[in-house]
């Protein structure tokens, strides 16, 4: 069976993201701005999806050197998306919309998101935002990625997800996914987020809203991955936006 093949054989997925405690996730989601979800995909289908890398099916890739990104390499899919990568867009992205939205809400931004991943893509093509923008990330030893925020366009819903594909201390050595939090008027804090192999983390996009003793603030938030000492790491990157 073809790595195609392989990563569309789904038929749980649903049910298996409609059984991750999302009620605990918005919680984490809330206090820290991002969220493991725990264990979310098999063995069988990270490493079909890793050997999705070798097929022709992405709209570009990325050497990060080139533009100061850090050192490794990413490529977005093209459309159609394989059926792994749209099913867990589209499964998802239902249960972060009322997150989002009570995000947009404390911030007064004035934005709330639709229901569905459809509407929201007819709301990016509006925009000029046209392009998916799920991606594979591989890094080998010494690659690294640079703090940053994945933006693309006006249009940019404040959740986003990663998959780890391969497995920590077996396929790799270091590459720790890292998040960093700028607070007004504080120093930034960072932290280190623990993920096995199919395990996934939920987190904010670009801020999240804190309660102050004024009111309602906004912290800034970037994420990245520590240096890779041996081995390849491969990751799966869930964006919902699309970009221009």
């Amino acid at each position: 069976m073809s790595a195609v093949a392989v990563a569309a054989a789904q038929p749980e997925l649903a049910s298996r993201v409609a059984q991750i405690a999302w009620r605990e996730a918005q919680l984490e989601l809330d206090a820290r701005g991002f969220a493991g979800l725990g264990l979310l995909l098999s063995r069988r289908e990270c490493t079909a999806l890793e050997a999705l890398y070798a097929e022709p099916l992405f709209r570009s890739t990325v050497i990060m050197q080139r533009h100061g990104f850090g050192s490794g390499e990413y490529k977005y899919f093209a459309d159609p998306l394989p059926p792994l990568v749209q099913g867990l867009r589209q499964e998802i992205y239902p249960h972060l919309v009322p997150i989002a939205n009570d995000w947009e809400q404390r911030l007064k931004t004035g934005r709330q998101f639709p229901d569905t991943l459809g509407e929201l893509r007819e709301q990016c093509r509006a925009l000029g935002q046209q392009q998916p923008t799920p991606l594979l990330l591989r890094y080998g030893p010494d690659d690294y990625n640079c703090l940053h925020q994945d933006l693309y366009g006006e249009l940019v819903f404040p959740l986003q997800l990663c998959v780890l594909l391969s497995e920590p201390g077996a396929d790799f050595e270091g590459g720790e996914f890292l998040m960093n939090e700028q607070r007004p008027r504080m120093q930034s804090r960072g932290e280190v987020v623990p993920l096995v192999q199919g395990g996934a983390v939920v987190f904010a996009t670009r801020h999240r809203p804190v309660q102050g003793v004024r009111g309602t603030y906004r912290t800034n938030l970037k994420h990245g991955v520590s240096r890779i000492r041996s081995g390849k790491r491969f990751t799966l990157g869930i964006i919902f936006h699309d970009a221009t």
